[in-house]
This record gives structure tokens, sequence and C-alpha cells, in this order.
């Protein structure tokens, strides 16, 4: 499943609707006489209005069917329950907008063209209303568009290995070397520094790992709560989670500092956690009790033992089809 808010429709605002409307039924119009004119006019606009608000809605996905690792980072960015209120507001606009024309319909169906006119522009106006009533509606769905449809396209279908640790320990270098070419770029909207997802094939089986700068490389009690909550979707789009420290201290972070950062991550995640020290080159001669493997990026030492090792840490095993007597 891809990131289900790419492809999200642009969504009109209220004036932008409501000029389109007018615009093409004026079109319309002039294209006919009298009674029909009127009626066209009625035709064309609310069905403008109403098939796009329609429209508006349809492109959305349903949240109920999302798996819970986009709907928890949807919620931190936007507040989930107030974007369904949105779309209710704005199914409820399109149905009225039907209804304004099945009433004046009727009503035009044995008048003359001037009281015609007249039903038609009281269905124009009502029209108008209707739409403005939602205008915030739209407004906000439009900005709710503009912050999800480019967040990186974690896929929480795939074997997924978050990948953590504090700034410089070789996060990146280790997703960027074991995934050379294939990973990727973007942003959350609320981190300032890039998220890198990259993925390796093993055995034939694709696997996503996910460096997540801005989330996992600091302790909860740092995360504002929209940082916190995207943890909390990663919980569910994590099958294992590789802990990267640095035992020379050269990122910046003393190793008491590291280790409980990786306990908090112990805490919070229930899948396995792998810890791995990086940069042994430097730290020569030295044991840690609490790496299960040791590891230098620079040198490309155990670099692919880490990666196997975590991957068989994940045990992830493809559902096979069953075959079935004929």
């Amino acid at each position: 499943m891809s990131q289900p808010f790419e492809g999200l429709p642009t969504t009109p605002l209220a004036d932008e609707l409501v000029d389109q409307a007018f615009s093409r039924a004026a079109r319309a119009g002039r294209a006919k006489s009298g009674h029909d004119a009127q009626q066209s006019m009625l035709l064309t606009a609310t069905n403008i209005i109403s098939d796009n608000l329609e429209n508006v809605v349809a492109g959305w996905p349903d949240f109920n069917l999302l798996d819970p690792f986009y709907v928890n980072l949807a919620d931190a960015i936007v507040n989930v329950d107030e974007l369904r209120q949105h779309l209710n507001e704005v199914t409820w606009a399109s149905q009225k907008a039907g209804d304004i024309r099945q009433e004046y319909e009727s009503k035009m169906r044995n008048s003359d063209a001037e009281l015609a006119r007249k039903h038609r522009k009281q269905a124009f106006a009502r029209l108008a209303d209707v739409v403005e009533e939602v205008g915030d509606d739209l407004k906000a769905l439009l900005d709710a568009r503009q912050e999800l449809r480019d967040l990186p396209d974690i896929r929480p279908d795939e074997p997924t290995i978050a990948v953590a640790g504090y700034p410089n320990v070789g996060k990146s270098s280790f997703v960027n070397g074991v995934t050379r070419a294939s990973n990727k770029e973007a942003s959350y909207p609320f981190t300032t520094t890039r998220v890198h997802v990259g993925h390796v094939e093993h055995q034939h089986i694709r696997y996503q790992l996910v460096d997540t700068p801005g989330l996992l490389d600091r302790p909860p009690e740092n995360r504002n709560e929209v940082e916190s909550q995207a943890v909390s979707a990663l919980e569910h789009a994590a099958d294992a989670v590789l802990v990267i420290i640095d035992p020379s201290g050269d990122c910046g972070y003393p190793l008491d500092v590291q280790r409980s950062l990786h306990a908090d991550i112990e805490s919070q995640f229930d899948v396995p956690v792998v810890t791995v020290f990086n940069k042994q080159d430097r730290v020569e001669g030295k044991t840690f009790d609490d790496a299960d493997y040791m590891m230098s990026i620079t040198n490309g030492e155990n670099v692919e033992t880490v990666l196997e090792a975590t991957i068989d840490a994940v045990g992830y095993e493809p559902e096979l089809p069953i075959d079935e007597e004929t």
C-alpha cells in the first residue's frame, strides 16, 4: 500500500467553486432561450457544485480502512476527528445542492420563462449560501491536503526496520550504505530534517529501512506532542528497531546518555530491538556487554552482518497461497 494521501484531489475554495458553477451555467444558458435556458442554468450550476463537493470527499481515503500507522500519523498532523467532520460537512453540502436541484426542477416544470428565471435566481442564491456555509471546511481540507500529500512513503504492509539513535552515530550512513541507490528522502511537516527511507532485498523479500531524524534521536521528554504521536505511529509500522550507538562519543553525546535513549526505545516498542555499536575502529580493544554487534561503517566492517541479523530479528514470513483441492 503506497502513501494514501499523495493522490488527494485539489480542493476548490468556496468562492472559486461558486464562480465556476455560475460562469458555466451562464454559458449553458446562452445556448438556449426562455424556459429551457433557465432550466439548463439550474442543472449546470447544481451539478457542478454537487459533483465537485462529492469528488472532494471521495478523493480522501476511508480512515476506518487505513493502516493504524497512517491514521496515527495523520492525526498527529491534522487531527483526524476534525478532518472527518470537515468531510461530513462537505458531504452534506453536496447532497443539499442535489436537493435544491430537485426542488427547483419541480417548481420550474410548469412555469413560464419569467417565473422560471425567478426560481433559478432563488436556487442560485441558496446554492451560494450552501457553499459559503462549508467554506471553512473546504479551506481546512485544502490545508490538510498540503500537509499530508508529501509525507514519506513508508509502507506499513512491508517488513520494516526503524533505525534509531542520536544524531551523528551513523544512522543515515548505514541506511544509505546497505540500500545503496534505493533510498529516498522526504520530510514530515513537523521536522526540519529529512527522513531517509531505503529498501533492501533479502531472499526475494523487500525490507524497508526508516531513519527518522527528529523522532527517534532524542529522549521522549524532549519530543513535543506531535512528535510523540508520530513515534506512536511508527510503533505500528516497525517490525524491528535497530539502535545504533557511538561508543567513542565522537557524535557529541556521552555513552550513558545514548544508553538511556536505547532503554526508552526498548520500553516503547513491542518488537525486537537490535543494539549495534558503530565506529569500532575508534575503540579498538574495548568490549561492551550491552552490544549485540560491533561494526564500522567507515571501514565496512560487519555492516552486512548487522543488516542480516536485523532482518532475522524481523522474522518476516510471507503468506503463501494455500493449495486448494479441486
